[in-house]
């Protein structure tokens, strides 16, 4: 609906909201009732403006509901009335239609960025809950933790002067064994997880160095999706074979001549220098050298990128596709940093992953305890185990959706997000889009315009009005809400 019928200062309000609603809607499938799906909405509108990370407290106070919403809060994240895997289906489709121009394609293949992340969590009646290490070099970070592993899919999308990690699907991949017969590694769940994403075309996924692994790299190919990824500085390749002079007996050979891949940094004349293609470098001069050879865990000929960087190092990169620039490789692997930032807004901007579901049933787990053996326990201790776990992964997926939404209003609302943010930052830079921490001040601003004056938001102001505390007084005005409604 158009908004050139409103006054002046409430045209940018409702555009902004507009957009967000729209994006919203075409998750409604995902949702067994309409009531469902404006719980839906509530909590990723509450996501998107809460002042504070306090868990679903914060969800209530966000929106200024009656003490009694908590515990339906609760209910609704442990309901199976939403239906995890189609939200997911439908949030990674829509992407295609929100920024069809917007997505990052290399070689005209879109760019898809993964990786781990490990969260503490120092519940004692959590599931999912294990000992894990931490191989960051941080010094704020503890080399032992107790906490969830999650490992991560986003897509990388393009803004007006930089790139962003639009975060597409999370799921924890550590801390409860279900079967003894199981052995699937996270490269396999991540995998699985990644093939189970309609993606409309063939992408390039692009991983650290954890992720260089012959089964992921199959996976992968299975669906014409390419890998690049870091490879450690001891792996080896083979030269391909030579073409026999005579035909000799016995099975002919797969792979030539072996060779150290940190040998070939030695030829330093073969390099060619550069200007760097990594995202935000500019006059710097870098060395690299490419050349195909037989990678055995995948058993085919992949490009090796070796890049001599004058602050960063020395790099070696792997890449499934024998097509692509050298250039274009390492500013694929430059931005795979783009997630880490993700993975800092996710955390300290909306609180993804500040979810504190408790198992009263469940046995008290111990420090420096690993993994949690389902198919000893019984059938009802594995269902209530089953429902936390989907607990916790619908507040992730609602925090990512509710992450990528600021994600889309900053790349195709970047004016109206810094008009309608009207708060003092030092360093205001307006022709570049705005990082989510100022998409959220301008979706708090206008939060009451929306739910006052938009036609979009009767079903939804109708829902909540019931809801309201008597005495909040917040973002919205309680009397102006109950004579709409």
């Amino acid at each position: 609906m158009s908004t050139s019928c409103f006054p002046k200062h409430l045209r940018l309000p409702l555009t902004l909201w507009s957009a967000w609603w729209g994006a919203m809607s075409p998750l409604r499938p995902a949702c067994a009732r309409f009531a469902t799906f404006l719980w839906l909405a509530a909590v990723v509108a509450a996501l998107c403006i809460r002042p504070d990370l306090a868990g679903v407290t914060s969800l209530l106070r966000a929106l200024g509901l009656r003490r009694c919403c908590y515990y339906s809060l609760l209910h609704f994240f442990h309901s199976d009335a939403l239906n995890l895997e189609a939200l997911t289906c439908l949030w990674c489709r829509g992407l295609w239609r929100l920024l069809p121009r917007h997505i990052i394609r290399v070689g005209a293949r879109p760019v898809v960025l993964v990786d781990g992340l490990k969260r503490p969590k120092e519940g004692l009646k959590m599931p999912g809950v294990k000992s894990l290490h931490q191989e960051s070099g941080s010094n704020s970070k503890a080399e032992f933790i107790m906490g969830h592993s999650i490992q991560a899919v986003a897509l990388l999308v393009r803004g007006s002067t930089t790139a962003f990690a639009l975060p597409v699907a999370a799921r924890i991949h550590e801390g409860v064994v279900w079967s003894n017969r199981d052995r699937r590694s996270l490269l396999d769940k991540l995998g699985a997880l990644l093939l189970s994403l309609p993606w409309p075309e063939p992408v390039t996924v692009v991983a650290d160095a954890y992720y260089a692994a012959g089964k992921f790299a199959r996976c992968l190919r299975q669906r014409d999706h390419h890998l690049v990824t870091r490879v450690r500085s001891n792996a080896i390749a083979f030269f391909p074979v030579a073409p026999a002079p005579s035909k000799r007996r016995g099975r002919p050979k797969k792979y030539g001549r072996k060779t150290h891949l940190r040998d070939w940094f030695r030829l330093k004349a073969r390099f060619t220098q550069a200007a760097s293609p990594v995202y935000g470098e500019e006059r710097v001069q870098l060395l690299y050298y490419s050349r195909d050879l037989l990678w055995r865990p995948l058993g085919q000929l992949v490009r090796f990128v070796w890049v001599i960087h004058p602050s960063r190092g020395r790099l070696i990169i792997l890449c499934t596709d024998l097509s692509m620039n050298p250039l274009d490789i390492i500013r694929l692997y430059g931005w795979r940093f783009k997630i880490e930032v993700g993975f800092k807004q996710a955390i300290h901007t909306l609180g993804t992953y500040a979810y504190h579901f408790w198992m009263q049933a469940m046995t008290p787990i111990r420090r420096g305890k690993g993994n949690q053996h389902m198919h000893r326990e019984s059938e009802s201790y594995r269902q209530g185990v089953r429902r936390k776990l989907a607990a916790y992964e619908r507040h992730i997926q609602l925090g990512l959706i509710a992450q990528g939404l600021m994600v889309y209003l900053a790349v195709r609302l970047r004016c109206v997000c810094w008009y309608c943010a009207n708060h003092y930052m030092r360093t205001v830079k307006l022709y570049r889009s705005p990082s989510e921490a100022v998409v959220r001040h301008a979706l708090r601003n206008t939060w009451s315009d929306f739910l006052a004056f938009s036609p979009l938001a009767v079903p939804l102001k109708k829902f909540l009005t019931p809801k309201l505390a008597p005495h909040y007084h917040g973002t919205s005005d309680i009397s102006s809400m109950e004579a709409a409604a």
